[in-house]
């Protein structure tokens, strides 16, 4: 019994040390071998999901499909890199040149699908007199849009965007652009509405306002006897538009200056916002400013080139500054009163490089000067980059307004990160309404009342695709007033002109109190 036992444990033994010899050896050949080695990866190494497609770069390529060819030009110095081939500064230019020149160009081509391009007057069958060039700017661009296609789309190339930054622009960049110039992402547009009757209409009278309004442009001192017209008052469809009055302009504007520059209908804005904010009262608080920004009467000029007032209760400054074309105007020979004019396309205004820096809120426009007629009246000769024009693009009257919208804007939009708190916009055109004939061939605006059912703007687009284009990309605003105001041609000054010529009537500007007065209470509201 003992022996069977002893011989047991020995068997157990014998099993137990076979299987420690086996295991040995099965270390020993892991250790040794690169077969056995490889199916453990080493702790340094990491593991790698497949690729997948970078969801940002998707949605950027959406944005670049949205837009057309992201950031198509590039006006940002090239690398030179290679054998010291440098480009010289004037070839730079003329390279920018080309590319805003054919930006404009096909701004314009696409905008003629609406009409909104500007009739050429250098026909010799149309005369100008320097007084008609100076006094009455009744001549300029036709709207033929109808009310019933103003809900017509655009297409992206009509508004197609001009930037000067460069192509390595970030989303998030883009969509504060969007934001920042009344994009897609804006919570509100205000050109979308409709006209609806207010018995609390006008803001003031045009009796009343004799101390800032031209009595030109009162209706109420002429032999008008309909003034349906001043109770309409715009709404916009999407959002409530905070009330006008003067004390919230001026707490607004408190220590603060607006600056309209642009032609006649931005003197008509401004003699508005002058009314609307007094009250159309006489004011002993406002101080005529306009000696601190050069407004003085040069001999043989009917009036100064600007206007200037301060509200003393608050040290709130309005101001115009009369420039037509937006160009930088600069006699060739400064001796001869008869001498030609270089109207500088790519240059803006001195009067705005020198008081920029002074202004909170400025608003451009110009639309109307641009015929040749004008130009040829005033002796403009368009100069590029410091010189005479030799572009035959820009020898076109449309072609030429497009650059300079475009090349003013942009240099507005570059201004911008020097001054923080500035506010820039540029005011689309103001529509025209000559009926059978331009204004010194027989046409006439003689409707009276608001026309009824066709009071309304549903389209999301600007009807204006040079002013929308030229904004686009930048920080400088849209004051988008064209499609509300092609709605009211019973608002113009007509034939009732207090200087009234026979035959001849005003369908351009407009009667204060009037339609002006609902682009200052838009303006009101985005600011």
């Amino acid at each position: 019994m003992k022996g069977g036992y002893n011989g047991l444990r020995a068997k157990q033994l014998s099993l137990f040390l076979m299987a420690v010899f086996c295991t040995s050896i099965l270390i020993f050949a892991w250790a040794k071998s690169p077969i056995f080695s490889s199916l453990i990866p080493p702790k340094n190494r990491v593991l790698k999901l497949p690729p997948v497609d970078d969801p940002l770069e998707k949605l950027e390529e959406g944005f670049d499909d949205l837009h057309g060819v992201r950031e198509r030009i590039d006006f940002q110095e090239p690398e030179h890199t290679t054998n010291k081939n440098y480009v010289t500064s004037e070839a730079v230019e003329e390279a920018k040149e080309e590319q805003l020149v054919k930006e404009a160009s096909d701004l314009d081509v696409a905008s003629e699908r609406i009409d909104l391009q500007e009739p050429d007057h250098s026909a010799s069958n149309n005369t100008f007199t320097s007084g008609s060039v100076t006094s009455q700017e009744t001549t300029g661009k036709t709207m033929e849009v109808s009310h019933r296609e103003n809900s017509s789309k655009i297409t992206e190339k009509t508004v197609s965007p001009l930037t000067f930054a460069s192509t390595n622009i970030s989303l998030a960049g883009r969509e504060n652009n969007m934001l920042a110039t009344g994009g897609e992402n804006q919570d509100c547009n205000y050109a979308k509405g409709k006209w609806i009757t207010d018995e609390n209409r006008p803001l003031y009278s045009g009796l009343g306002c004799k101390e800032w309004l031209s009595p030109m442009w009162s209706c109420r001192l002429t032999q008008r006897t309909d003034f349906e017209y001043e109770k309409l008052r715009w709404q916009p469809k999407d959002c409530e538009m905070q009330e006008f009055t003067s004390s919230n302009f001026l707490r607004r504007m408190q220590g603060k200056t607006l600056a309209f520059i642009g032609d006649s209908l931005g003197r008509q804005q401004f003699q508005s916002l002058m009314c609307m904010v007094s009250g159309g009262k006489e004011r002993h608080d406002v101080l005529d400013v306009g000696s601190e920004f050069g407004f003085v009467k040069a001999h043989r000029n009917a009036r100064p080139d600007g206007w200037a007032f301060r509200f003393r209760s608050t040290n709130s400054t309005i101001l115009y500054y009369w420039s037509a074309t937006l160009c930088d105007l600069e006699p060739l020979d400064i001796n001869n009163p008869n001498t030609d004019v270089a109207m500088h396309l790519d240059r803006p205004p001195a009067f705005l490089r020198q008081f920029l820096s002074k202004f909170d809120v400025v608003v451009l426009n110009t639309g109307h000067h641009w015929n040749r007629g004008k130009l040829n009246a005033n002796r403009w000769v368009m100069h590029v980059g410091g010189k005479p024009n030799t572009n035959r693009k820009l020898l076109d009257m449309g072609g030429a307004k497009n650059f300079t919208i475009y090349s003013i804007v942009h240099w507005l939009n570059s201004e911008l990160p020097k001054y923080p708190g500035l506010k820039a916009f540029y005011r689309s055109i103001s529509p025209r309404h000559f009926f059978n004939g331009e204004w010194n061939t027989g046409g006439t605006c003689d409707n009276t009342s608001p026309r009824s059912g066709e009071l309304e703007v549903l389209q999301d687009e600007s009807i204006d695709p040079q002013a929308a284009g030229s904004v686009k990309g930048t920080n400088v605003k849209l004051l988008d007033i064209t499609a509300l105001s092609q709605l009211r041609d019973e608002g113009h000054m007509s034939r009732y002109s207090i200087k009234a010529t026979p035959g001849v009537q005003d369908c351009l500007h407009w009667c204060l109190p009037g339609v002006p007065d609902t682009w200052n209470e838009l303006l009101f509201a985005q600011i």
